[in-house]
């Protein structure tokens, strides 16, 4: 099948696009190179799916989208440009209205007027806030987001069910839950404490070390993307879900620090700092409907991630 992904360059996109290509699909990549992290970044992000001769990348935003592909037949996207990062958001809400929100209904009235019926839309662990009920369930309520980035992820799932109502497009909503490994962004934890465990720096610690995230690795992340394609392919009706991708194990933050030092075979350097505005107190993935639909069964362990994370690293 020909497939888009937007935001091919990215963390997830480049691992998903060589996902889809050794599963023999013709993959177009869009990508903007937004200037959050550094160009060459992404651009090696692409060197593997580059290889290929069933890719082809387009440098072009998402908000131009019907203009860049006038012709070319997909038989289904996946959208996975965004603007990225929670406390940027706070910074700049109105770019993250604008690429998020605004880029999604460009892409959304494109697929409405070329008749292009399958979506897979990501959206995030951030829609849940601070919710006090855990694991977190596709069912809870989640109209109290604490950052711009996730009402805007909130916002774009709302947007995709009128979409699918009004016009039959079947989307599928997939919530990541803290996805790391080899590619992962600069600016997010596992990374920049790699960075500065292996420059002797500290390690800031925001809070008090309990708050806890659902790590979950790019391979199981990617595995799932790849079962809601086919699921999204094979049914014959018209689909609206959104399911919760993740590790459903949470780590607290102090425990993911010892489990570094211990990949490093040293102690961190540490500095207490304020808990930062916007960042949510926990995630924790209820996962028995990716279980149920998606056959979906995460097999990396954090301690396996991270080796696997530093051998990626140390390789760079």
């Amino acid at each position: 099948m020909n497939v888009l992904i937007t935001g091919v360059a990215g963390f997830i996109g480049s691992h998903l696009s060589e996902k889809l290509l050794s599963h023999g699909h013709a993959v177009t990549g869009i990508d903007n190179f937004d200037p959050f992290y550094p160009r060459e970044i992404k651009q090696a992000n692409l060197l593997i799916s580059k290889q290929s001769s069933n890719f082809k990348f387009i440098e072009a935003d998402i908000k131009n989208i019907s203009s860049v592909f006038e012709t070319e037949h997909f038989d289904f996207i996946v959208h996975l440009a965004a603007k990225a990062g929670v406390r940027p958001s706070i910074v700049n809400p109105e770019a993250y209205i604008e690429t998020n929100i605004s880029g999604t209904q460009h892409l959304l009235e494109w697929m409405k007027k070329r008749n292009f019926k399958k979506l897979i839309f990501a959206s995030s662990s951030s829609v849940y806030g601070n919710n006090r009920k855990t694991p977190f369930s596709e069912s809870d309520s989640v109209d109290q987001p604490i950052s711009p980035y996730a009402f805007t992820k909130k916002a774009c799932e709302l947007m995709n069910y009128n979409y699918h109502h009004l016009y039959d497009i079947s989307i599928i909503n997939l919530r990541f839950f803290t996805v790391y490994g080899p590619r992962q962004r600069p600016d997010l934890a596992i990374h920049k404490f790699f960075d500065l465990m292996t420059k002797d720096l500290p390690l800031q610690i925001f809070g008090d070390g309990n708050t806890g995230r659902d790590y979950t690795f790019i391979d199981d992340i990617v595995e799932g993307i790849n079962r809601a394609v086919e699921r999204i392919n094979l049914s014959e009706r018209k689909l609206f879900e959104i399911i919760n991708l993740g590790n459903s194990k949470p780590v607290l933050l102090k425990d993911l620090v010892e489990s570094i030092e211990t990949v490093f075979g040293k102690k961190a350097i540490k500095k207490k700092m304020p808990m930062q505005e916007g960042d949510v107190d926990l995630t924790f993935a209820d996962i028995s409907t990716a279980k149920r639909l998606l056959n979906y069964d995460p097999q990396i362990i954090l301690s396996e991630g991270l080796m696997r994370f530093k051998t990626w690293y140390d390789s760079k």
